[in-house]
């Protein structure tokens, strides 16, 4: 949807958005105006994936190109949209935040917010974890087919678990893989089947994946990062862009589309909306009525407690 005109700050979902034909990105030659309209076209798309969770974003200012910053608080951002969390959730630090809108994330936009990660909780159970992220994470010499066979192979572990996963691309080289689970299991119990998993894969294909992170370790491999599941993590929500060249977009997929992918950096803030207009149906439509666990049996199973 096109912003309003206005004398200098158009506005975007009833956010003024300064220096709106900013280049913030010289490889697409993609404004600071033209991502505050993404993320208010995929609104609703993007605000269930960040709605109710615990909230990190990364700030790039002066663009992609130059510093960016991480934070999970205001600060001195006005940002009167934003939900700020009470302080008990986490007293060691600044209070956290909370997007529950698409005026909240344009908000944030505005304030030169590129990246929207979210914890693997929400607020009101944030001891309960609701789900177990993994990201597949490649030496950059691999080619595509290789990401695809990694992908593949995790994918089918689950299964044989019994547990069903989601899938989209990371923005960057890497694919995400997402299980949801019911909020019953500690966050150590979640962490302790995550690495299962990544060890279980490491072991049966060993010229593929590798469980240690490290540039030197997945030399010619994939490293299946299972550190997300760990209180306080997080993950690039789907839908966020990313703050590399180009302005990446984590896109959910299906799982027989990952062949034809190409790359986990196929889809972008200019060129996402060609992938939303066509779908025919949401790859993530049954996520939120997806009902698992991770038993105590699944973890013997998984051989985690070895």
């Amino acid at each position: 949807m096109p912003a309003k005109t206005g004398k200098s700050r158009p506005d975007v979902g009833g956010i003024g958005i300064s220096n709106p034909q900013r280049v913030i990105d010289s490889h697409s030659g993609a404004t600071k105006l033209q991502l505050a309209q993404y993320y208010f076209a995929v609104g609703e798309w993007l605000v269930p994936q960040l709605a109710g969770r615990p909230l990190s974003i990364v700030r790039a200012p002066d663009g992609v190109e130059g510093d960016s910053f991480f934070q999970r608080h205001c600060g001195r951002l006005k940002m009167p949209h934003m939900k700020v969390l009470p302080k008990s959730l986490d007293p060691e630090h600044a209070r956290l935040i909370q997007a529950d809108s698409v005026t909240a994330v344009v908000e944030a936009a505005q304030m030169g917010t590129v990246e929207f990660h979210t914890w693997n909780a929400h607020s009101d159970r944030i001891d309960r974890p609701d789900r177990v992220v993994f990201d597949l994470d490649p030496d950059p010499e691999l080619p595509w087919e290789k990401m695809v066979e990694a992908t593949g192979l995790t994918l089918d572990l689950l299964d044989s678990l019994g547990l069903r996963a989601f899938i989209k691309t990371s923005g960057g080289r890497g694919m995400h893989v997402v299980v949801p689970i019911d909020r019953r299991s500690s966050w150590d119990c979640v962490n302790e089947f995550a690495r299962g998993v990544t060890v279980r894969l490491a072991k049966e294909s060993p010229e593929r994946i590798v469980a240690k992170m490290g540039p030197k370790n997945r030399i010619g491999k994939i490293f299946v990062d299972y550190l997300r599941n760990q209180r306080g993590a997080s993950t690039v929500a789907a839908y966020s862009a990313r703050a590399r060249p180009g302005l990446p977009v984590s896109m959910p997929v299906r799982r027989d589309e990952l062949d034809s992918l190409g790359a986990a950096n196929r889809w972008t803030i200019l060129n996402a909306h060609e992938r939303l207009d066509a779908l025919e149906h949401d790859p993530w439509a049954d996520y939120g009525s997806t009902r698992q666990s991770l038993s105590s049996r699944l973890l013997a199973s998984l051989g985690s407690r070895e």
